[in-house]
C-alpha cells in the first residue's frame, strides 16, 4: 500500500536571455527574473481556472521512491531553516501543490484560496495545505485532481514553477477508488511525456534497481535517455558490506547524464527537528568518509546536484527554447487568424446569424458522419467509440445474447408433436399441418425479443453519447444545442417507433418471395439451350430439343 514515487515538475519562465551564474543561494542558477507582468499573468491564468502546469515551457520532472516529499526538495523548495512541505507515512500529497517561487525582499507566503491574507510562519503554510488538502480529498486518504497554489517570496528563491503530484499507489486505500493507480498515472503522464521536460529519476540505494518504478517509467516515455537524470538515495541504509559504486561510476544501467548520490534525513532527524544546515553538513561528512564514495565525494551530494541542475538545465533550456517560440508563433498567428475574422462582426446582422447558424449545423453533421463513418483526423487510439461501438454491438454483443438462449432439441421435438397432433384432434393426418410449423416457430422467434430490445436500446445509447459529444463545440450557445439535441433525439425515436418492412434493405415476406422469383427464371432461363430445328414428324424430319 505504499506510494511508488512522488512526482515533482519544475516550470522554468522562458527568459528573455540567460546570465552567467551569480553569487551564492539561489542566484548561482543563472537566469534572469521573469517580469511582473508574466507573473501577474499566471496568477490571472491560475484564478480564471487555466492549468498552469500546462505551459510549454521547458521544466524538470523529479520523481522519488516515496509518497511523502524528500530532501530533494530541499535544492528546489526549501529555503534555509524553512521546512513547509507535509510529511508523513503513506500517501501525503492527495492533490496536485503548484507552488510558485518569487525571488524577493521579504519573506512570506500566499494561498490563492486564501487572497490577501500574508503567511509569514511557515509552519502555519503547512498546516494551511493539509486543511485544504481535507477540504476537497476528505481525512479518508482520497485525492483529487483541483491544485492548490501556493505562493511563495523569498530572498533565497529562485523564480520557478514546481508541481508536486500524488505517488504512485498500487493498492487503494480509505476512500480511494478501485483505479487509483490510473488516474495517477494518467496525472503524472501529463507532465513526464512532454519532450522539453528533463526527467530526474530518483530510486533508492537500498532496492533493487531494476525494480525502479521511476527508470522503468522514464525509460518508457524516454527510450533514448536523452531527458533522464538519475538521483541515487538512501545510501546510508544500505546493508554493511554493501554499496551503490557501480551504480554511481555508471556501470550498472548506464544513463547518458550519469547518476548523482545523497543523503536525506531519516524520519527521527525530520521528527527531532535537524534543520538543513545540518543536514547538508552531515551529507557532506558521509561522502569524505564512505571508502567506497571517499573518490566521487566532489560529484555526490546536495549541493552538487544544484550544480548540474543548473548547468543541465540551462542548456536544455537553450535547446528547446527555438521550438518554443516556433509553437508559441505558430499560435499567436492562428489566434490572430482567428481575430481577423471577427474584425467587421456585428452580433446584430441577421445575415451573419443565419451563416452561423449554417455553419454549426452542418459541422455538426459532418462531426457526427465521421464518429459513425469512422474517417476524421482525430482517431482515438485508446478505446473504442462511435461507429465502432456500435459495430461491436452487432458483430459480438448481440451474437453473444443470441448464443446465451437455451434451445433443448428434445423438448422442442416434443414440442412439435404435441402442436400436430392437437391440430389433427380425433383424425389422423397425412401430412404435417402448416399451423404446427407456425405455432412452434412463433414461440422461438418470441425469445428472440428480449435480446433484439436490449441491442436496439444499446445502440440508441451510443447513438446519444455520439450526439452529446458532438454537441459539444456548441455549448457556448445552449439553446441551440438543447434543440438541436431534441429534433436528433425526436428523429431517432420516429425511426424506433416503426419499422418499414417493405425498405429494399428489409428482407421481408414480400421481398423474399419476390428475389426468390426472380432467380427461379433466372435459373430456368440460363438452364435452357435450344438446339438445331429440323422438320418435324409431319415434314418427314424430327425436332430436338436440347436441355441441359
Amino acid at each position: 500500500m505504499t506510494a511508488d514515487f512522488t512526482a515533482w515538475f519544475l516550470e522554468w519562465p522562458p527568459p528573455s536571455g540567460l546570465c552567467q551564474p551569480g553569487g551564492g543561494g539561489w542566484r548561482g542558477w543563472g537566469v534572469e527574473k521573469p517580469c511582473e507582468d508574466r507573473e501577474r499573468s499566471a496568477q490571472r491564468a491560475a484564478e480564471a481556472g487555466v492549468s498552469v502546469h500546462r505551459c510549454l515551457r521547458p521544466g524538470l520532472l523529479v520523481w522519488d521512491g516515496r509518497d511523502a516529499p524528500s530532501d530533494l526538495d530541499l535544492p528546489l523548495t526549501s529555503t534555509p531553516c524553512r521546512d513547509f512541505l507535509p510529511r508523513g507515512s503513506g500517501i501525503v500529497t492527495r492533490r496536485p501543490l503548484v507552488l510558485q517561487l518569487v525571488n524577493a525582499t521579504t519573506e512570506y507566503a500566499e494561498f490563492l484560496h486564501c487572497k490577501g491574507k500574508k503567511f509569514t510562519d511557515f509552519e502555519e503554510v503547512r498546516l494551511e495545505i493539509e486543511a485544504e488538502t481535507d477540504r476537497v480529498t476528505g481525512t479518508n486518504k482520497g485525492i483529487s485532481p483541483v491544485p492548490i497554489n501556493l505562493r511563495v517570496y523569498s530572498p533565497h528563491v529562485l523564480n520557478l514553477t514546481l508541481v508536486d503530484l500524488p505517488g504512485m499507489t498500487k493498492v487503494p486505500v480509505g476512500d480511494q477508488p478501485p483505479d487509483i493507480e490510473f488516474q495517477i498515472r494518467d496525472m503524472l503522464m501529463q507532465f513526464v511525456t512532454k519532450e522539453n521536460c528533463l526527467i530526474l529519476a530518483v530510486s533508492p540505494a537500498n532496492s533493487d534497481l531494476a525494480n525502479s518504478d521511476a527508470l522503468k517509467v522514464a525509460k518508457e516515455v524516454d527510450p533514448q535517455g536523452q531527458r533522464t537524470i538519475g538521483v541515487i538515495t538512501k545510501l546510508d541504509l544500505m546493508d554493511e558490506g554493501t554499496d551503490a559504486r557501480d551504480v554511481l561510476e555508471n556501470k550498472l544501467l548506464p544513463l547518458r547524464r550519469g547518476y548523482i548520490g545523497v543523503v536525506n534525513r531519516s524520519q527521527k532527524d525530520i521528527d527531532g527537528k535537524k534543520d538543513i544546515t545540518a543536514a547538508l553538513a552531515a551529507e557532506r561528512k558521509f561522502f569524505l568518509s564512505h571508502p567506497a564514495y571517499r573518490h566521487l565525494a566532489d560529484r555526490m551530494g546536495t549541493p552538487y546536484l544544484q550544480k548540474v541542475l543548473n548547468q543541465q538545465l540551462t542548456n536544455h533550456i537553450r535547446d528547446t527554447l527555438p521550438g518554443l517560440r516556433n509553437k508559441l508563433q505558430s499560435q499567436l498567428l492562428s489566434i490572430e487568424k482567428e481575430v481577423e475574422e471577427y474584425k467587421n462582426f456585428r452580433p446584430d446582422d441577421p445575415a451573419r446569424k443565419t451563416k452561423a447558424l449554417l455553419q454549426m449545423v452542418q459541422q455538426f453533421a459532418v462531426d457526427f458522419e465521421k464518429r459513425i463513418e469512422g474517417s476524421g483526423d482525430q482517431i482515438d487510439t485508446y478505446e473504442l467509440s462511435g461507429g465502432a461501438r456500435i459495430n461491436r454491438i452487432f458483430h459480438e454483443r448481440f451474437p453473444f445474447e443470441l448464443v446465451k438462449m437455451e434451445f433443448d432439441e428434445k423438448e422442442l421435438r416434443r414440442e412439435i408433436s404435441y402442436a400436430i397432433k392437437n391440430i389433427h384432434g380425433i383424425r389422423t393426418g397425412l401430412f404435417t399441418p402448416d399451423l404446427a410449423f407456425e405455432a412452434t416457430v412463433k414461440k422461438q422467434v418470441q425469445k428472440l425479443k428480449e435480446p433484439s430490445i436490449k441491442c436496439v436500446d444499446m445502440v440508441v445509447s451510443e447513438l446519444t453519447a455520439t450526439i452529446r459529444k458532438c454537441s459539444e463545440k456548441l455549448q457556448q450557445y445552449p439553446r441551440l444545442r438543447e434543440e438541436m439535441e431534441r429534433i436528433v433525439m425526436l428523429l431517432i425515436d420516429i425511426e424506433l417507433a416503426y419499422m418499414n418492412t417493405n425498405h429494399e434493405d428489409f428482407i421481408g415476406f414480400a421481398n423474399a418471395q419476390q428475389r426468390s422469383n426472380q432467380m427461379n427464371k433466372k435459373k430456368a432461363s440460363g438452364n435452357q439451350v435450344s438446339g438445331p430445328q429440323c422438320p418435324g414428324p409431319r415434314d418427314g424430319g424430327c425436332r430436338t430439343d436440347t436441355r441441359l
